[in-house]
């Protein structure tokens, strides 16, 4: 089981942050450093010192570390046309020694592109379908020849197709709770299927879906991973899981229900049930990224018992 480090900086951090807790990750054995794309804070937090964009964030951590994998958790299709989200993603890849995932989503947010601007189409599912076809299209075209696209939301003609990704085949994420048209597109587009926020029961569901739409685009169901993300609240005894809930104000109980909360034991023994329904990689959605101290505890006590 990979654990991977999920953060949420639009809550609320700056770049110098999300780099401390990057080379924490890295320091620390787990597996990748993934973020959010989102500009604005949610629910009551300020949000400050304001958002940082998910992009610049990963080019600068691409030179700042050396081992991890960075990606997103997803990449709004509403924030970037797709000719120039290749582009950015390519780059950061090139500058990463070939580390980075692209995680692809609709964009759902719509306060914050009233917020900052940003056209906020109807159909979204669409775009995103057409987004897709367009950036694997374009890292796919061989070197020296052209790549042209004619669709309903987007017309590419004769584009050289660069940069190429440092990496031959670049790992392309899609989720979602959607019961058709996402296993769909995942089986179509996808090298890993992330569903968030689910249950055991909901997360083997819609496994499932996807393993069938695999199979019925003619490929084996086990080409994709499959993937959790989940609230993370670790402590040693009650009072220190106590004392974490109450700083991303949450409540013990409900932490324990919808995500990895309470000491180690409890935390490993809920990984191995995502495990056991497929899952082979949990991304931890941390909320307190000035806790270092949670990370350790976890790197030592949860994940050493997953090796």
């Amino acid at each position: 089981m990979d654990l991977r480090i999920f953060t949420e900086p639009q809550q609320g951090a700056s770049y110098d942050t999300l780099l401390t807790v990057a080379k924490a990750t890295e320091d620390l054995g787990f597996d990748a450093f993934f973020r959010s794309d989102h500009y604005l804070a949610m629910g009551s937090a300020d949000g400050l010192p304001g958002p940082t964009d998910a992009w610049i964030t990963l080019a600068g951590l691409a030179r700042e570390t050396k081992r991890i994998r960075l990606g997103t958790l997803m990449t709004a299709g509403t924030f970037r046309l797709p000719g120039v989200l290749a582009i950015q993603v390519a780059q950061v890849d090139q500058m990463s020694g070939g580390r980075v995932e692209l995680g692809l989503g609709a964009g759902w947010f719509e306060e914050e592109h009233k917020a900052y601007g940003i056209p906020f189409p109807k159909e979204k599912f669409g775009r995103l379908e057409e987004q897709l076809e367009i950036v694997t299209g374009l890292w796919a075209t061989e070197v020296g020849k052209t790549f042209s696209y004619e669709g309903a939301h987007y017309r590419l003609v004769d584009s050289p197709a660069l940069p190429k990704p440092a990496q031959p085949k670049l790992p392309v994420l899609i989720g979602g709770h959607g019961a058709t048209r996402t296993p769909r597109l995942a089986a179509q587009y996808a090298d890993e299927f992330n569903i968030p926020f689910a249950s055991i029961e909901d997360s083997e569901r819609q496994f499932g879906r996807v393993r069938a739409a695999a199979e019925a685009a003619g490929r084996g169901a086990d080409d994709l991973v499959y993937s959790n993300a989940v609230v993370v609240c670790v402590g040693r005894d009650d009072a220190e899981v106590a004392r974490r809930a109450a700083a991303i104000g949450r409540e013990v109980d409900e932490l324990k229900a919808n995500g990895l909360a309470g000491s180690p034991a409890e935390v490993v023994d809920k990984i191995g049930r995502y495990g056991a329904i497929g899952s082979s990689r949990i991304y931890l959605q941390v909320l307190d990224l000035d806790d270092l101290d949670h990370l350790e505890l976890i790197s030592s006590q949860v994940q050493s018992q997953l090796s």
